[in-house]
């Protein structure tokens, strides 16, 4: 059986680019950290940090967002991604819809940020047996109508105007409480990178909003 670390370094059927090594080596020196000293905050031994350094090994994404995290950056800049220049007005009217696992959504902020923010309209019935857990922080905000939310073994119903906000770790579960379904606005923490995108439905080994 592979260790812990090993298993959830596996990174998935899709390779990092190849920028992605060396890069973590040069942040973690930026920040002053020893090998040792990275490995002990990621949860690593040294000698894997030092195969993901080298290129051996391939970080799973919530590893990458740890070693962020460690080292006082963004998966973004780990993977060596470059971000053009952003507004930093989003007009409303330029946005599209996205539709997902019976979800719409419209983002509300810049793409390529540490949080993520969304307008969201939940119709009734959609989704309402799917629970979640996933690294980062969530914070929804309820414009119309009424939203069930489940977080943990307590259950809460939201109306406009009321808010919500909790660490993404605590198991949670959305849903509309009336038959015209609830629109929100949705402030998440998720990893921004062409590698984890945002998916609102349930499909196969889904764990995020």
């Amino acid at each position: 059986m592979p260790a812990p670390e090993d298993a959830a370094a596996s990174g998935g059927p899709e390779a990092l680019p190849p920028t992605v090594a060396p890069q973590l080596r040069a942040l973690r020196r930026r920040a002053a950290l020893t090998l040792e000293a990275a490995a002990r905050s990621a949860g690593l031994s040294p000698a894997h940090l030092s195969r993901l350094e080298t290129g051996q090994r391939q970080p799973s994404l919530p590893m990458l967002l740890a070693l962020a995290r460690i080292y006082g950056t963004t998966v973004s800049e780990l993977l060596g991604e470059t971000v053009a220049d952003r507004d930093a007005v989003l007009r409303g009217a330029e946005t599209e819809p996205t539709r997902a696992g019976g979800w719409t959504y419209w983002q509300a902020g810049a793409a390529g940020r540490g949080m993520q923010a969304l307008r969201v309209h939940v119709p009734y019935g959609s989704q309402g047996d799917v629970v979640r857990v996933h690294p980062g922080e969530e914070w929804l905000y309820v414009l119309r109508g009424e939203l069930r939310l489940r977080l943990g073994d307590t259950a809460h119903r939201l109306g406009p105007g009321d808010s919500a906000h909790f660490d993404s770790l605590t198991p949670h579960r959305l849903a509309a409480g009336t038959g015209a379904g609830v629109d929100l606005l949705f402030v998440h923490t998720l990893l921004q990178s062409p590698t984890a995108t945002l998916c609102l439905g349930p499909t196969p080994g889904d764990t995020h909003e």
